[in-house]
C-alpha cells in the first residue's frame, strides 16, 4: 500500500539546487511572468502549466527541473497572485487559477 507522500514531488537534488541558485533574479522573474501567463481564470494542473514553461524556457535554463517551477506556482499562490487547490506538493494533484476578476496575467 502506498502512503500519502508517495507522490509527492521530489525534492530538488543538491546539484538542481546549485543550478537554481545559479539563476539570476531577472531569469527568476521571467520563470514566474510565465508561469502567470500559463493561467487563466479556469483551474488549471499545475504539471499542465510546469510543463509548457519548462518547454518553452528549457534551451535557456537547461537542467532546471520540473519541482523548482512548482516551487515558483507555490510561491505566486503565497504572493496571492493564484489561487490553488489541491496538495501543491503533489504538482499532478494540485490546480492553479487567475483569482477572478483579474483577467488573465501577461
Amino acid at each position: 500500500m502506498e502512503s500519502a507522500d508517495d507522490d509527492l514531488d521530489a525534492p530538488l537534488s543538491e546539484e538542481a539546487v546549485a543550478r537554481v541558485a545559479a539563476l539570476s533574479s531577472e531569469q527568476i522573474d521571467r520563470i514566474d511572468r510565465a508561469l502567470l501567463a500559463g493561467a487563466c481564470e479556469n483551474w488549471r494542473k499545475v504539471a499542465r502549466i510546469v510543463g509548457t514553461v519548462m518547454g518553452e524556457q528549457s534551451p535557456k535554463l537547461h537542467g532546471i527541473p520540473d519541482a523548482f517551477y512548482a516551487q515558483r506556482i507555490a510561491r505566486l499562490v503565497e504572493r496571492g497572485l493564484l489561487q490553488s487547490q489541491g496538495d501543491l506538493r503533489r504538482m499532478r494533484h494540485s490546480e492553479v487559477r487567475v483569482p477572478p476578476g483579474f483577467g488573465r496575467v501577461r
